[in-house]
C-alpha cells in the first residue's frame, strides 16, 4: 500500500480484501496484511484518536511479516496453511488458562487483526446505515462495545469511550475516503464492506472450527 496519501482512497483498501481469497476460499497472508496496511493508513487519516488500535495493529503486522519471511514461511502463505501447521505442531496455546509459550504465533497475531477487523467492519457499516445527523461518537461506541470491548481491561474501556467523544462528523469520515461527495462514500461501502465480511466470515469459522477464537 505504498503510493502518497492524496492517491489513496478507501474502496482500492476495502476492494484488496477481495484479493485477499482464492477460488478455494482460502485467505492469501500477503493481501491480508497488504490491506490491513491500508485500513492503517486510513485510521491514522482521522488523527490521534485511533491510535490505540493502529498502533497494535502495526505490530501485529510486524509479526506477521517476520512469519511470512522466516524459514518456515511456506507454511505462512495463507490463513489455513498456518492454522494447520501451528496447530499440528503445537506451536499455539489452546489453553487460555495456562501460561503463554507462544504469545507471537501466527494463529494468536491474526486472531487480535481478525477481532479488530470486526470492529472496523461494524463502524463502517454504521456510518454507511446512518442517517446524516448521526453521532460517530455512538456508532463507534456501539461497534467497539460489540467487538473489542471483550478483550480490553475496564480502564481500557473508559479511556476508549472518552476518547470517542472527540470523534469528527460523519461528514468528515466519509470524506476522509477520498470518493467524493458524502453520497459517494456511502455507495462506496455498500459495494466494498462485503469483501471484508466474506474475509471476516471465513477467518471466524476457520478459528471456531478449531477451537482458536479464546486464544490467551
Amino acid at each position: 500500500m505504498d503510493g502518497s496519501e492524496t492517491d489513496f482512497n478507501l474502496k482500492v483498501v476495502l476492494v484488496s480484501f477481495k484479493q485477499c481469497l482464492t477460488e478455494d476460499g482460502e485467505v492469501l497472508l500477503d493481501h491480508y496484511i497488504a490491506s490491513w496496511k491500508g485500513l492503517v493508513r486510513f485510521l491514522n487519516s482521522l488523527g490521534a484518536i485511533f491510535s490505540f488500535i493502529s498502533k497494535d495493529v502495526v505490530s501485529k503486522l510486524q509479526i506477521m511479516e517476520y512469519l511470512r519471511n522466516s524459514p518456515q514461511r511456506e507454511h505462512y502463505t495463507s490463513l489455513q496453511s498456518m492454522v494447520a501447521y501451528e496447530v499440528d505442531n503445537k506451536l499455539v496455546d489452546i489453553d487460555r488458562h495456562s501460561r503463554s509459550h507462544y504469545p507471537n504465533s501466527g494463529c494468536r497475531t491474526v486472531l487480535r487483526l481478525h477481532r479488530a477487523l470486526h470492529w472496523l467492519q461494524l463502524f463502517l457499516e454504521g456510518l454507511r446505515t446512518s442517517s446524516e445527523n448521526a453521532h460517530t461518537s455512538t456508532l463507534c461506541s456501539d461497534a467497539y462495545s460489540a467487538t473489542l470491548a471483550a478483550y480490553h481491561s475496564w480502564i481500557v474501556r473508559q479511556a476508549v469511550t472518552v476518547a470517542f467523544c472527540a470523534l469528527p462528523t460523519r461528514k468528515v469520515f466519509l470524506e476522509a475516503m477520498n470518493m467524493g461527495s458524502s453520497e459517494q462514500a456511502v455507495e462506496m461501502l455498500g459495494e466494498a464492506l462485503p469483501f471484508i465480511e466474506h474475509v471476516y466470515d471465513i477467518s471466524q469459522k476457520l478459528y471456531a472450527d478449531h477451537s482458536l477464537l479464546d486464544l490467551p
